[in-house]
């Protein structure tokens, strides 16, 4: 029996082996998402050239987030600096034409200020996914415009345009995007794609080389983003396998050697804080290189990007149990997921979407940045409880509320997280029955220590009420004569609709909603609702067949 295939056999054994260890979700994980824009592949689907325009573009952005908030989604990579074009105004470069229809037509609104307010709304990041040396056809806005500014920066391959790795001032031009993004918007991150060679490209210069003209690159961006807000992480996406293995071929495609990507040693020297390589791949091509990401991440973030496209017959010819066993393997080994890309995520492809919805059954937050600081924030005081919501009094920028049906709150425990990077000192629940935990979070994502709903002589006086619920079956409350209500509606705590039902036997079928903690309420004739109830979806899945 050969090397490699004793290496997939224990790989398979290892996904079957940690299957019930792999639905617990941890309390801290990276699950990001990239969201493209190029060509409207993922958003915008219409332009905005109108008021109505605008409207039903923001609304279809929004009904995305709120599919990734329900998928438990926390990291949104949002493109942002497309072929040498933006979604946001900026001194450097022209709108690209994916708003509105018309390269360099301004949309009539900040598409990136907006994307960040409703991820911020959601408790999710947004990192500003920056493409950073193709610049487009030769005949675009793009280049059209750097060969005006910064000809001495482009260079011609083909039709195509591409900056100059080799030359100083692209280093420089690259950092000013970043540095006018940081400055100008409250995103989380910056993400560098396509830092590297491109494969067209004929280096005359020696590896060694190229790869000092590559990092100089991202020291160059590193520093500007950091000296302005040192918690904005930074991040790349490389090629999937850093180098050949001791015993695995990279088959010639891999960031350190063929497109002179240093991502190991970016990650040991401070100038990132996050990877996500492109791991499209399957098997002994995926298993031995992620983890060799995970054994050199430098006690950083390193969530790979799994090939999600290939599930789509018309993309190639995968199973959805080759991606789900990779994420079950990177959950194992601390490591993060990240779909490419949105389309497919959002579209369910062959239930892509279903499964991480049970997979990523409770919240989570993004690793802390205990590499810059590790400083304990200040905790919340004052809690007051109300019938329909929670105020606080606090001084950290967001807040993170837990809640349980036990006192106290165990805030270790990820199921009892209710919401996360909170910004407001409210939030809008029902609060029968239940006690909560809140906790403040800086921007490098510390915890300060707890502050509790109640008191332990108040905790014991409490009711605790919930509608019953087996995990498929939610008992009905017995409904009311005088009750004007045919319908039921299932929302989120947050708000969020998620299903309508008749208001009919004794119990309802909840199966394929995915593990939370829901309210249950009366829908009216005349569209008046009556909150009935909440309850907690919990089930204890068997090893599905897939394995």
């Amino acid at each position: 029996m050969s090397k490699r295939l004793l290496g997939t056999l224990y790989i398979l054994f290892l996904c079957t082996s940690i299957y019930a260890q792999a639905f617990t979700s941890p309390k801290r994980e990276v699950r990001a998402i990239w969201l493209t824009t190029i060509g409207g592949l993922d958003w915008p689907h219409n332009y905005a050239r109108n008021a109505s325009g605008i409207e039903r573009q923001q609304k279809e952005l929004c009904s995305i987030l709120d599919q990734y908030q329900r998928a438990g989604i926390n990291t949104v990579l949002l493109q942002t600096r497309i072929r040498g074009t933006m979604i946001y105004p900026s001194q450097y470069e022209p709108w690209d034409g994916c708003l509105s229809g018309i390269p360099g037509r301004s949309p009539g609104y900040d598409a990136l200020r907006f994307a960040i307010d409703e991820c911020h709304k959601r408790g999710m990041e947004l990192h500003a996914w920056i493409v950073s040396i193709p610049i487009g056809k030769w005949t675009q806005a793009g280049v059209k415009n750097l060969r005006k500014t910064h000809s001495n920066l482009v260079v011609r391959i083909g039709q195509e345009g591409y900056l100059n790795p080799e030359n100083i001032g692209t280093a420089n031009y690259i950092a000013d995007i970043c540095e006018e993004i940081t400055r100008n918007y409250n995103v989380d991150g910056i993400h560098l794609d396509y830092i590297r060679y491109p494969e067209t490209w004929t280096i005359k210069v020696s590896r060694e080389r190229g790869r000092d003209y590559i990092t100089g690159i991202v020291r160059a961006v590193s520093q500007r983003v950091k000296a302005l807000k040192p918690w904005v992480k930074m991040s790349c996406s490389p090629v999937g396998k850093f180098d050949d293995l001791s015993r695995y071929w990279s088959h010639g495609w891999n960031a350190y050697t063929k497109v002179c990507q240093d991502a190991q040693g970016w990650m040991r020297d401070g100038f990132m804080d996050q990877l996500y390589p492109m791991m499209y791949f399957r098997d002994d091509q995926f298993f031995p290189f992620a983890i060799d990401w995970a054994e050199q991440s430098q006690g950083r973030m390193v969530a790979p990007g799994l090939g999600i496209y290939f599930l789509d017959p018309k993309e190639g010819n995968w199973q959805l149990s080759d991606v789900t066993r990779e994420m079950q393997v990177l959950r194992e080994y601390g490591l993060g997921q990240t779909f490419f890309r949105g389309k497919f995520f959002t579209d369910n492809v062959q239930g892509i979407y279903d499964f991480t919805c049970r997979f990523n059954h409770n919240l989570a937050l993004v690793p802390a940045m205990t590499w810059m600081s590790n400083k304990t924030p200040s905790q919340p005081s004052d809690i007051k409880v109300q019938k329909d919501g929670l105020t606080w009094t606090g001084t950290t920028p967001y807040y993170n509320i837990y809640s349980s049906n036990t006192w106290p709150v165990d805030t270790k425990n990820p199921e009892n997280l209710l919401a996360i990077r909170r910004e407001k000192s409210s939030i809008a629940i029902p609060t029968e029955g239940r006690y909560f935990a809140i906790t403040g979070m800086d921007e490098y994502g510390n915890e300060s220590n707890a502050s509790q709903s109640h008191e332990l002589n108040q905790a014991q006086r409490i009711d605790i009420p919930l509608l019953k619920c087996d995990g498929n079956r939610l008992t009905l409350p017995q409904k009311n004569p005088q009750l004007d209500a045919d319908l039921v509606i299932i929302e989120t705590i947050q708000g969020s609709l998620v299903a309508t039902k008749a208001y009919r036997g004794k119990t309802l079928d909840v199966s394929s909603i995915p593990e939370g903690y829901y309210v249950l309420k009366s829908l009216g004739r005349k569209g008046v609702t009556h909150r009935l109830g909440f309850f907690m979806i919990k089930r204890n899945p068997a090893i599905p067949s897939f394995i």
